[in-house]
C-alpha cells in the first residue's frame, strides 16, 4: 500500500512538471531560510556552552545608583575576589578576579604579534575548563608563566614545542610558556582571549595596582565565580549583595549592590534596567525565529493554494477512488503522502542552498556557522522537520480533496462553489501581510541606523587614527614623538588622551561646584589628555577656550561638554572653580556634546583635563592633502624609531565609529535577506496560482475577446483580484508593524520617526511586485487566439 501512495504520488508530480516545480522551488526556499534560521539560533542558545561549568559560572556585576539613576556593570573593586573567598567561600567552588581583554604585544626573538589576554587568578583556566593540548592547567600558579591559546603558539613557535620556552610581553616582562590551550569558539565570550596571564604577577606591575587591594571604589577590574549549587544562584546573590556597600559610605560613593550573572545569560540576557535584567539579545532570537516559522508557512501557502486550486483536476480521481472503495482516511494519506514526498525532494535542494549560503550568511551574521552533518540529532531534527513540513503544507488540501462527493464529481455536477477560493485568497492575504510587514520592518532598521549615523558628532572623524600606547617605549617621548610626525609633512596634529574619541573609559563621582546639592551624587566621564587633543580631533568650542600652553594655569584646568553643564543646572561656567575631591580645578571652555559613546543615547556628561600620565592612546590626525598610504608609512617609520619592539598597528576612527552600528546593521542585513526570499516565495506562489487563474478562464477570456474586449481590459479584469488582495495585505500589515516597530525603538533614546511614507512605499512595492508577477500571466491569456480556446464549443 505504501509502495503504491508513492509510486502515484511520483506520477502526479511528474504529470505537473510546472506545478511540481514552483511547489518544490518554493518549499526548498522556505525550508533554507528555516534551516539557517535554526542553525543561528542554535548558535545563540549555546553561546558558552564550550565551558563545561557553565551552568555553575557567573560574573559578579555592580548595580550602582548616583542621583537617582541606576545603572549595571562588569566592574567590580579589586578588594572583592578576597572578601568572597573570605566570608562567603562555602557558597562558591572558585573565585577569580580578573583584568579585562586588553591588547598585548608578544614576542619571540624578532617576531612580535598583537593579541588580546586578561590577568587572571590561576583557578580561572580550571574554572572555565580549558582544554589543555600541552602543559598544565594550573601553570598560572607560577607568576612568572604565561597560557597561549593553540593560534598564538603556533604563529609564535611554528613546529617547536613552546613549553618553558620565553615570550615577552610588551617588551617589558619575560614569560615562560606552562601551557598551550585550544583556542576558544567564536560562540564563546572569549573567543577573543589568546593569552592568560598571571593575577599575582599582575599585581605587582604598577603601584596603583598595589593600593587598590583596600580601594572599594576603584571599580576597574571584573569578577567570575563559580557556585557550588546551581539551584542556589539566587540564594547567593542574595547574600552577597550588600558585600561591597558595608565597606563604602552612601554620601560619598553612591549606594552599590552586587550581582551574579550567570554564564548562561552573558550572550541573550545581558541588559539591566534599574539593577533588574530587563531582556538583551533574547528578542533577536524570538525575532528570527518568528520570521523563520512565518517563511516557512509561505512556502507551505504556496502548496496548499497550488492544490486546492487544482482540485477540479484531480476531482474525478477522488470520485473514481470511492467508487471503487478508497476510504476518505486513505485518500487522505495518499495525499499526505504526496506533501511528503514533495517536502523530501524540496529538502535536498534546501541543503544544497544552505550549503551554499552558508558563507554568505556567516559574513551577515557574525557568525562561524557550518552545517554538522556527522551530528546524529541533526539529521533526526531535519527527518521530524521535513515531515512536519510535508503534513502542514498537505494537511488542508488533503482533507479538503477526500472530502469531494463522487457522485456529483461522476455525473459532472460537481462544482467548486463561488466560495471555494476563500480560503486561498485568507492564504495569499497572509501572506502578502507577511511580506509586506518583513519590507516595512527592514526600511525601519535602516532608518534607525541612518538617522544616529546623521546624528552630530562633535568633531571631526576624517583623516583620524588612534594607536594604542601597548608598550613602555612610547611613554615619556610625547614631545620628539609630536615633532617628528608634524616635521614629516604628512601629519597635521598629534595628541595623546586616556581614551579614543569614540569611548569614555573612566567615570567618576566626587565633583562640586557652587551651588550643589549636597544630597547628590552625580556621575560623570572623565577624560584626560595633553594640550592638542581638541585640536586634533577637531572638537568644537561653544564657549570660553581650549587648553593651551600659552597658559601656565592649563595644568589644572578643565573642559566640560554641553551635557555636564546641563546637569550641573549652571550658566556662564567659564572662569568657575569646581572641585574632584579636594583638588580645585577651573573651567576654561565648555565644548559642544559629542558622541563618544552610543550614537543612539543621550551624550553622558564629561569633563575633560590635562594629564599625560593617564594617557593610553595616540590620536593623530593625517593631513587632507596627504595621500593615506603615504601618511601612514611615515607614522609607520616614526613609530617603530621609537617603538621597535611592536608592531605598527592603528585603527581609523570613522572605523570605529562606524562599528558601534554593528549589531542594528546586523539586524538589518539579515531582515533584508529574508524579507527578500519571503518575497521570493510570495510571488512564486502568486505565479502559479495567477497561471492557474488564467488556464481556467481561458474560454471566458476567449468570449470577451471575440465580444471586443481589449487587452488592458482583459489584463484588468485578471490582475482585478490580486490586487485587492495586497490592498487587504497593507491594511492587516501596517497598524500591526507599526505598533511592533514602535515599541522596539523604544528601547532608543535617540531614535527616528516612523513615517507615513515608508507604510505607501511599502505598500506600493508589494502592489508593482503583484502585478509584475501576474502580469505575464494575464498578458499571455489576453493574447492568446480566441479560436484556440473556443473551438470545442
Amino acid at each position: 500500500m505504501l509502495k503504491n501512495y508513492f509510486t502515484i504520488a511520483w506520477r502526479n508530480l511528474l504529470k505537473s512538471k510546472i506545478y511540481s516545480a514552483i511547489n518544490i522551488i518554493g518549499l526548498a526556499t522556505g525550508m533554507a531560510v528555516a534551516i539557517l534560521i535554526a542553525l543561528w539560533i542554535w548558535d545563540e542558545l549555546s553561546y558558552n556552552n564550550y565551558h563545561k561549568n557553565h551552568e555553575t559560572i557567573a560574573q559578579v556585576m555592580t548595580t550602582q545608583t548616583f542621583n537617582g539613576e541606576t545603572g549595571t556593570g562588569p566592574a567590580v573593586a579589586e578588594p572583592l575576589g578576597e572578601e568572597l573567598r573570605s566570608k562567603y567561600g562555602s557558597d562558591f567552588k572558585a573565585v577569580s578576579m580578573s583584568s579585562w581583554n586588553f591588547g598585548h604585544i608578544l614576542g619571540v626573538g624578532e617576531k612580535k604579534i598583537s593579541a588580546a589576554g586578561m590577568w587572571v587568578e590561576p583557578v580561572f583556566p580550571t574554572m572555565f575548563s580549558l582544554n589543555m593540548l600541552k602543559g598544565n592547567i594550573s601553570g598560572l600558579a607560577d607568576p612568572s608563566s604565561i597560557l597561549l591559546s593553540n593560534s598564538l603558539a603556533n604563529s609564535l613557535f611554528g613546529t617547536v614545542d613552546p613549553i618553558n620556552k620565553t615570550v615577552r610581553l610588551d617588551n617589558k616582562y619575560d614569560f615562560k610558556v606552562a601551557g598551550v590551550y585550544e583556542d576558544f569558539p567564536h560562540n564563546t565570550s572569549l573567543n577573543d582571549t589568546k593569552v592568560l596571564l598571571s593575577w599575582d604577577k599582575y599585581l605587582t606591575t604598577e603601584t596603583w595596582l598595589k593600593e587598590a587591594k583596600t580601594q572599594w571604589g576603584n571599580h576597574s577590574w571584573q569578577c567570575f565565580v563559580q557556585v557550588n549549587d546551581r539551584n542556589h544562584m539566587a540564594k547567593i546573590n542574595e547574600k552577597i549583595k550588600k558585600a561591597s556597600m558595608i565597606h563604602l559610605k552612601a554620601a560619598e560613593d553612591g549606594v552599590e549592590e552586587l550581582v551574579l550573572q550567570p554564564m548562561d545569560n552573558w550572550r541573550l540576557h545581558n541588559e539591566f534596567k534599574n539593577g533588574k535584567l530587563a531582556g538583551g539579545r533574547i528578542q533577536f532570537v524570538w525575532l528570527f525565529g518568528i520570521i523563520g516559522v512565518f517563511v516557512l508557512l509561505l512556502a507551505c501557502i504556496n502548496f496548499m493554494n497550488l492544490s486546492t486550486a487544482r482540485s477540479e483536476k484531480r476531482a474525478k480521481e477522488v470520485g473514481i477512488r470511492k467508487t471503487v472503495g478508497s476510504l476518505r482516511p486513505q485518500l487522505i494519506k495518499q495525499f499526505l503522502t504526496e506533501s511528503i514526498v514533495v517536502a523530501f525532494l524540496a529538502l535536498i535542494i534546501a541543503l544544497v542552498l544552505v550549503l551554499a549560503l552558508i558563507p554568505f550568511f556567516n559574513g551577515l551574521s557574525d557568525k562561524a556557522i557550518h552545517l554538522p552533518g556527522a551530528n546524529i540529532y541533526f539529521w533526526l531534527f531535519i527527518l521530524a522537520f521535513t515531515l512536519f513540513t510535508g503534513i502542514v503544507s498537505g494537511s488542508y488540501p488533503a482533507f479538503y480533496l477526500s472530502g469531494f462527493e463522487p457522485i456529483k464529481v461522476l455525473k459532472g455536477t460537481f462544482r467548486v462553489g463561488r466560495f471555494a477560493s476563500l480560503p486561498r485568497k485568507v492564504l495569499v492575504v497572509v501572506q502578502f501581510s507577511i511580506s509586506i510587514a518583513l519590507i516595512i520592518g527592514t526600511i525601519i532598521v535602516y532608518r534607525q541606523i541612518q538617522y544616529a549615523k546623521d546624528r552630530p558628532v562633535g568633531y571631526d572623524r576624517e583623516g583620524l587614527i588612534s594607536i594604542m600606547m601597548n608598550t613602555p617605549d612610547l611613554y615619556g617621548h610625547y614631545d620628539a614623538i609630536r615633532n617628528d610626525l608634524l616635521a614629516s609633512g604628512e601629519v597635521e596634529n598629534m595628541a595623546e588622551s586616556s581614551s579614543p574619541s569614540t569611548g569614555i573609559w573612566s567615570n567618576n563621582i566626587g565633583f562640586s561646584w557652587p551651588g550643589k546639592d549636597p544630597n547628590t551624587l552625580p556621575l560623570f566621564g572623565t577624560m584626560a589628555m595633553t594640550y592638542d587633543f581638541g585640536k586634533t580631533i577637531h572638537w568644537q568650542i561653544k564657549e570660553g577656550r581650549d587648553f593651551s600652553r600659552s597658559f601656565l594655569t592649563d595644568s589644572t584646568a578643565m573642559i566640560m561638554n554641553e551635557s555636564a553643564v546641563k546637569l550641573m543646572g549652571l550658566k556662564n561656567v567659564v572662569g568657575m572653580i569646581i572641585k574632584w575631591d579636594t583638588t580645585p580645578h577651573k573651567v576654561v571652555g565648555v565644548i559642544k556634546d559629542m558622541v563618544m559613546e552610543s550614537p543612539y543615547e543621550p551624550i553622558k556628561p564629561t569633563f575633560f583635563f590635562l594629564n599625560p600620565g593617564w594617557a593610553n592612546v595616540v590620536t593623530i590626525r593625517l593631513k587632507p592633502s596627504a595621500s593615506m598610504q603615504k601618511g601612514l608609512a611615515k607614522v609607520e617609520s616614526i613609530f617603530k624609531k621609537y617603538n621597535p619592539a611592536a608592531p605598527f598597528e592603528y585603527k581609523f576612527t570613522d572605523e570605529e565609529y562606524a562599528r558601534k552600528f554593528e549589531d542594528e546593521k546586523r539586524i538589518g542585513n539579515l531582515s533584508t535577506f529574508f524579507a527578500i526570499l519571503a518575497v521570493f516565495i510570495s510571488c512564486l506562489g502568486l505565479f502559479g496560482l495567477a497561471s492557474f487563474v488564467a488556464e481556467q478562464r481561458t474560454k471566458e477570456i476567449g468570449v470577451r475577446k471575440v465580444l471586443g474586449a481589449s487587452v488592458f481590459n482583459l489584463w484588468k479584469m485578471l490582475s482585478k483580484d490580486f490586487v485587492n488582495l495586497v490592498i487587504i495585505s497593507c491594511a492587516i500589515a501596517i497598524p500591526l508593524s507599526w505598533y511592533f516597530l514602535h515599541q522596539w525603538l523604544l528601547k532608543y533614546s535617540y531614535r527616528t520617526d516612523i513615517s507615513w511614507w515608508i507604510f505607501i512605499v511599502a505598500g506600493m512595492g508589494a502592489m508593482v511586485i503583484t502585478l509584475m508577477t501576474v502580469s505575464y500571466q494575464a498578458i499571455r491569456a489576453a493574447l492568446m487566439n480566441p479560436v484556440s480556446s473556443l473551438r470545442t464549443e
